[in-house]
Order: structure tokens, then C-alpha cells, then sequence
């Protein structure tokens, strides 16, 4: 089996749920914004669903697979918190994450999110060019 088959259906599932969740419910599936109206108490149910069935991921590559998905962190917690408040500010910054600019903001061709995944990308490519420099 091709090393590249689990990613390509990942992305494949990821698709169908963003225009699922568009086409049913008029929603953009950015998770920023789905934790963002959890958190306000709004459309709990949609919301939370939605969450549940990304959290459920693991455990049905579980079932299907026969083992967890592999996950490798090599760098210190301190330095993850960091990056993971960061990640936070930026995605309040910027009005939304990778999921809601990156797959639902490219496919609706907005300026905006063209804009924003440039940035996702160019400040991704500086921060490991910058943490590579460090760690070595």
C-alpha cells in the first residue's frame, strides 16, 4: 500500500465534511469559528457534532488500521504552549485558521483567504527556517 493512500483519503474526507457542513448547513468549517460559537453556546448540537466527529478520527483509524496513528513530537512542551498561543492570536488576527481560509476560503476563491494562506505559509516557512537555526 502506498505511503501517500491515508493522507489522500484524509484530505478526500476533509472535503466532503467542509462542503457537507457548507451545503447543509450554510456553515464555513472553520474549526476556529466551530469552537469559537461552542464556546458562545451557539448551535451547540451542529457545533458540537461536528467536534465529536473530529475527535472520533483516531480511534476509527484505530478500528481500521489496527494500531493509533503514529505521532512524533521532538520539540520541548514549553516550546509547543508557545507556539499553540501564538497559533491562537493569529487565527483571532487573522479571522480564522487554516481550515477555514485553507480549504473553505481557496474553494470559494476569496481574495481574503488567498491572502491569509500566503501568510500561513510564508510565517510557517520562517518559523522552522528560524527554530531549524536554533535546535541544530
Amino acid at each position: 500500500m502506498s505511503p501517500y493512500w491515508p493522507s489522500l483519503f484524509g484530505g478526500m474526507l476533509i472535503g466532503l465534511s467542509a462542503a457537507l457542513l457548507l451545503l447543509l448547513n450554510g456553515r464555513i468549517a472553520g474549526i476556529s469559528g466551530i469552537v469559537g460559537r461552542l464556546a458562545q453556546g451557539s448551535d451547540i448540537l451542529t457545533n458540537g457534532m461536528f467536534l465529536i466527529g473530529l475527535m472520533l478520527g483516531p480511534p476509527l483509524f484505530l478500528l481500521l488500521a489496527g494500531q493509533w496513528p503514529a505521532v512524533t513530537i521532538t520539540v520541548p512542551w514549553p516550546l509547543l504552549a508557545v507556539a499553540g498561543l501564538l497559533v491562537g492570536f493569529g487565527t483571532r488576527m487573522g479571522s480564522g485558521c487554516t481550515s477555514g481560509h485553507g480549504v473553505m476560503g481557496l474553494a470559494r476563491l476569496s481574495p481574503r483567504s488567498f491572502a491569509a494562506v500566503v501568510t500561513f505559509l510564508v510565517t510557517g516557512i520562517a518559523a522552522v527556517t528560524v527554530l531549524r537555526s536554533f535546535m541544530s
